[in-house]
């Protein structure tokens, strides 16, 4: 509450849906590579740890699994026991990662070109 009363008039917000409008298209492309990867990746473990593990006894477990660990929230409820679901999760764990961290990127790269391009127009309105 006390954040939104230091910026009444609302340039942060501003600048956030600028920098979101602007990069929407990365934003979605990430977002929407990460999904795959997460549906992708719960398949291939569901199919390793199906029949050894009792933690993975449906499709939908192993898509809780999968949102768990690629979102690194990781809760240790539901783990591969096959060394086949192991390699898996830990090589999708790391891609996925990467790919749910892109959107962090992406927006920090467009905030810095957006107050450097505010930055060059005060400057050039001073002259």
């Amino acid at each position: 509450l006390r954040m939104v009363r230091m910026d009444r008039r609302g340039g942060t917000w501003k600048l956030l849906g600028s920098v979101v409008y602007a990069h929407s298209k990365e934003l979605i492309t990430a977002w929407y590579i990460g999904f795959l990867v997460l549906i992708f990746a719960s398949f291939l473990v569901y199919l390793a740890e199906k029949d050894n593990n009792s933690d993975f006894s449906t499709y939908a477990d192993s898509l809780w699994w999968g949102t768990i660990t690629l979102t690194t929230i990781g809760y240790g409820d539901k783990t591969p026991r096959t060394w086949q679901g192991r390699v898996l999760a830990a090589a999708f764990a790391l891609l996925g990662i990467s790919f749910f961290a892109l959107p962090a990127g992406i927006l920090g790269s467009g905030f810095a070109l957006k107050v450097q391009e505010q930055h060059r127009q005060k400057h050039f309105e001073k002259r």
